[in-house]
Formats: structure tokens, sequence, C-alpha cells
């Protein structure tokens, strides 16, 4: 190995010697940097731990360039690199550093020999027999390294947090875990980690800091542990995480402050907090292929007459709709886990096939056990009043659908009462709301009309989706989601429906290939009218191309059918196309171009036969 280093060293002076017979050496753009011989780790995390780097192709980028010593110095980390994660054998074989014919700018390409790997042999836990078999079990299932696999250090290390954090979680406030390695025959390693749990430890006092308008008892109530219980840690963050869910704090911590020296099993923590501003006006100008140009202006007040309530307005323009908002909330209503909140609305929505006016407010009594859990219960009193397009007046082959929907066929509207119950449930276990990488969401909604409540219309809705989010490889991300809904009216199906209800696809958030509204059942005209049963998905690849901008691959599919519960499956329609994304603050900024693979036969836009099969959406946020 030390002759390795010394050729290498001598070889990269060489190099050094040329370039500055060229030019200054610092004055050499790094162009390309690429490995061969990478099999076993991921190029990326490699490449971000050298000192030696591509430089941005933006004109607006940060320029690279090449500096001997730190090419030196990325050789041997290289190698440290590796020995990290099990491969104490790999080398820098050779590398190439071309200069192009401007002789400003440098590609280097480095050749490694991985060799092979030191693999651990076993994973013995020994201590723990205080936990039930079960959770030991799992313990030993889950663990981040796995026997078999390269001896990676840092997961070797991981692996004993995980154990320490396993004890800590069941009330071991003081566990220890000591790893050994110990050798079990050629390039294998047996890893055997002894706890040391300790005696069960309880939570003791509370003391709070930082708090100024927000009482003590609002902090409190937040806590999801209190003096006597089980000492936990996981306890404490889910805590915190219910403080910063609260949007009061600008900053809540919440640790232990016992001495460590003398181990008491009653453990005092402490929470800080660090107050917001509790009145807020946030607005925001936007563009959008669907919602064209739009604008929004909110006013929030978190800590209205104190108590933490909350109370917002909220108003909005765009083409597809526009109104104003009034909503307050008031939490730890009936207990720790419950709020109800009161909201009012005056709201226009302007689609493609119809509008809608909406006049009226609901109350939403909702339950949240932790930040994955959620169901809630509301109320619903709205007058509405909908009318079709000029088109869909035009189209006399609707004429009488028209009339059986409760529209007068002179000016295709419709208004009434509409008085319901909705119930709606949910699961989200993904990382990040705005781009998910891993977890999966699953939530349910179902609202009953009429019958019993007052009210102009009589109807069942039912509607489900399931989203789930797969990283494979560090680098991609597999997306796919489901939908499905279907409203049963009772008795006649279009008059005891709002026509707002109704059902239809297409646009930047489902089968792409087509736009807002325009895949759903067809008039004789082929106006889509929308429909009262509905399925659509979509699977998504995504992937990073450089720094912040990725690239997507979709596949979309789905269709609207008239009548109540009737999915066929057999008649889908389908869309692929490509997709880039650039990250921002508030999300991925998003460009699709969708191509149907399954055109709608007679399907008019803006009242004229469809031309192109294809559609450009432009959108902020995730397609799901």
């Amino acid at each position: 190995m030390p002759r390795t280093s010394s050729f290498l060293t001598i070889v990269v002076l060489g190099i050094s010697l040329a370039l500055a017979a060229c030019r200054e050496e610092g004055d050499i753009k790094i162009a390309s940097l690429k490995f061969d011989g990478v099999k076993s780790v991921d190029t990326a995390l490699l490449a971000n731990a050298l000192q030696t780097r591509r430089g941005s192709r933006l004109p607006w980028g940060r320029k690279r360039f090449f500096d001997r010593r730190a090419f030196e110095a990325d050789l041997k980390r290289i190698q440290a690199f590796y020995r990290d994660r099990g491969f104490p054998d790999a080398r820098v074989a050779s590398f190439d550093v071309k200069l192009n014919d401007k002789q400003d700018q440098v590609d280097i390409t480095v050749r490694i020999v991985e060799g092979e790997p030191e693999r651990v042999a076993a994973i013995d836990i020994e201590g723990v027999d205080v936990l039930p078999e079960r959770e030991r079990k799992r313990l030993q299932d889950t663990l981040p390294l796995q026997p078999d696999q390269p001896l990676d250090r840092q997961q070797a290390l991981a692996v004993r947090e995980r154990v320490v954090n396993m004890l800590r979680d069941r009330g071991y406030a003081y566990a220890e875990v000591q790893l050994h390695e110990e050798p079990a025959g050629p390039k294998r390693t047996r890893l055997r980690l002894v706890a040391m749990p300790g005696p069960l430890a309880y939570f003791g006092p509370i003391a709070i800091a930082g708090n100024k308008s927000v009482g003590e008892q609002i902090v409190e109530r937040q806590l999801t542990y209190k003096p006597g219980d089980l000492f936990r840690r996981r306890e404490m963050r889910e805590s915190q995480r219910k403080l910063y869910r609260m949007e009061l704090f600008e900053f809540a911590n919440i640790e232990t402050a016992e001495d460590r020296n003398q181990k008491p099993l009653e453990i005092p923590t402490r929470v800080t907090v660090a107050e917001a501003k509790h009145q807020r006006v946030t607005y925001g100008i936007g563009y959008g292929t669907e919602e064209q140009a739009r604008t929004r202006i909110r006013w929030d007040h978190l800590n209205f007459l104190g108590g933490a309530r909350h109370a917002g307005a909220e108003a909005k323009w765009s083409s597809l709709d526009r109104g104003v908002r009034l909503d307050f909330q008031q939490p730890y209503f009936l207990g720790p886990h419950f709020s109800i909140g009161f909201r009012g609305e005056a709201w226009q929505a302007r689609e493609p096939v119809y509008s809608a006016n909406r006049l009226g407010g609901r109350v939403i009594l909702t339950h949240q056990a932790n930040s994955a859990n959620k169901w809630s219960l509301s109320l619903i009193d709205e007058f509405q009043r909908s009318s079709i397009t000029a088109a869909g007046l035009a189209d006399l082959t609707i004429r009488d659908s028209l009339i059986s929907l409760g529209l007068d066929p002179r000016d295709g509207q419709q208004e009434g009462t509409l008085s319901a119950i909705a119930f709606d449930i949910s699961r989200t276990t993904a990382n990040n709301i705005l781009d998910a990488r891993r977890g999966y969401v699953l939530s349910a909604h179902v609202e009953q009309a009429g019958s019993w409540l007052w009210g102009d219309f009589n109807y069942w809705q039912f509607q489900g989706e399931a989203r789930h989010y797969l990283s494979v490889a560090r680098r991609l991300v597999l997306a796919n989601r489901v939908s499905a809904g279907t409203i049963a009216a009772r008795g006649d199906l279009d008059l005891n429906v709002p026509f707002y209800k109704r059902y239809f696809l297409g646009g930047a958030s489902s089968i792409r290939g087509w736009g807002r509204f325009e895949v759903s059942p067809l008039s004789g005209f082929g106006l889509p009218i929308g429909g009262h049963t509905s399925l659509d998905g979509s699977s998504e690849v995504r992937m990073p191309v450089r720094g912040k901008l990725g690239a997507v691959a979709f596949l979309d599919y789905g269709n609207v059918w008239m009548n109540k519960w009737d999915f066929n499956l057999g008649d889908l329609r389908y869309a692929v196309g490509p997709g880039l994304r650039y990250l921002t603050p508030i999300g991925p900024v998003r460009i699709d171009l969708g191509w149907q693979l399954t055109p709608i036969d007679n399907l008019k836009v803006n009242g004229d036969p469809e031309r192109r099969h294809w559609r450009l959406h432009f959108s902020i946020g995730q397609a799901f």
C-alpha cells in the first residue's frame, strides 16, 4: 500500500507540473469527475466526500478549480471511504486527467478496484431479555446492518444506537450498550453487542421556560407524558413535534435535566420554547397552466383570545376559483386530542364544464392522537347554485339530462341547500408532505346528505385514496397512487346530487394527457358532463438530475363512469410522459408533458374537436 501511495503522489505531481506548464493551476476548471469500477457504494456519496468536485455548467453557477494538494488528499479519502464501508483492500488503481483543447478545463476519471469486502458473520445482542420476545425479534429483523453484508462501520454504530434507543424508549433511561468486533474467519467479523439496561426510570417534575403570552398550561397539555409515567424518549420527541405543530413557537426543545452522575429514577425534564409572531399576514402570486394567474392573501391569529385558539381569514382569486373564507379553531376541546373548528365561506368555482357558487359553512370535530393518525366529523350546511357552460346549453342532446339534473334547460342553473354529515379518516407516515421519499398515506371519506337532515339533496358518497413512496438505491423514488369514489343517490340519481359533486378527471394531477375535467362521460355533442363513479391512479419514477433539478417518468390511468358503483377496469384511459422538477422552499416547481395512449373519441375542447393528444402542465408541488 505505501508503494501505491508514493506512486500516485509522483503521478499527481507530474500531472500538476504538466498543467502548470499550460496555465496556472488555479485557472483550470473541473469540467467532470467520473469513477470507474464503483459497484458496491453510492457514487454520489463518494463524490460528496471529496474536495475535488465538478463545477456548475450554468453560467451563474459555482466553478470548481483543480488543486493538486486537494486531489492528492482525495485519493487517500477514497480509500478511507471504502475502508469505513467494509472494503479494506479497496485502492485507486489509476486515474486520467485530461485537458480540453483550450487548456482551461479538465476531465478527471478515477479507476477504483474495490476488492473483496469484509462481511458480517453474525450480530449477537446480549442483555436485552428485559424486552418482550416480539420486540427482540423485531429489533433483530430491522437492524440497519444484517449478516452477510459488508461491515460498514457507520452502520455498525447505527446498530448500537438502535439498541440503546429501544431500551431508553421503554423506560431504561440509563441503558448502555458496548459494541465488540470478533474475528469469525477469513474476511468475516462477528458483531457482539452487550447491553446493560439498568433500572426502570420514570418522568419526574416538568419545568417550562421561554413562554411569555402563552400560558404554561397550554404547553403542558401538549405533552404526551406526565410525572410518574414510565420514562420514554419517544414521548419527549412526540411532545416536541406537537409543540411545533401549534405554530405558536419558532423554537421548542425538550430535554432531561437530571444529574447523570446520580442517575435518579424520577427524571426531571425541561421544556424550552421561544414564541413566534402570533399574528401574521401571508400572500402569494403565482401561475399555473390550469389556474392561470392566481393571487392569495391570508391573515392568521395563532393565539386568538388566548388559549392557543386559531382564527383566520383568506381571500383568493384565480381563473378557476375565487372567494373568501373565515375559520376558527378551538384546541383541546373535550380532551387533549380533540379540537373543534368553524368555517364559513362565500366561494365560486369556475370549471371548464360548469360554475358553482357556495355560501355557507361547516363545523368540524377533529381527533388527532399523534402526527400519523387523524379523523374528523363534519356538519355541512351550504346554499349552492350551479350552472352549466354555454356549450352545454347549446348541446340539444343533453336537454332532457339537464332537466333530470335539476338544471333549468333555459339557463342551465341548479340551486338548493346541501346539508350533510361527513366523516374523514387518514393515516400518514410519509416523511415530507410536499416531496415524499418514503412512507404511505391512506385516507377515506364518507358523506351523507339529506335523509334525516334538512336540505334539498339526498345521497351517500364514498371515497378512498392510497399513496406509497419507496426510495430505491438512495437516489430513485417509486411513487404510486390510486383513488376511487362513487356517489349513490337516493331516488333519482341526478336530481339528488349537486352538479359540482360529479366526478371529472384530467389535468395537472390526474391523467395528465388531458386537460382539466376533460375525462368523463360525454354528451352526444362531445361535451364532458361528469359521472358518479371514478377511479384514477398514477405511478412515477422520480430521480435527481443535478443539484435541485430532478426528472420523473409517469404512467397515469383512470376513467369516470355515469352510474353509481359502475367500476369498469376494462375501460380505462392511459397517459404517459416525462416531467422536470426543481426544488424550492415551498415545494417542487414541476413541468409535465402527458401523452394520451387511449384518446377519447368525439371529445370536444372549448367547443371544438380535440386535435392534439398531449398536454403540457406547469404547477407547484408533486402531482401526489
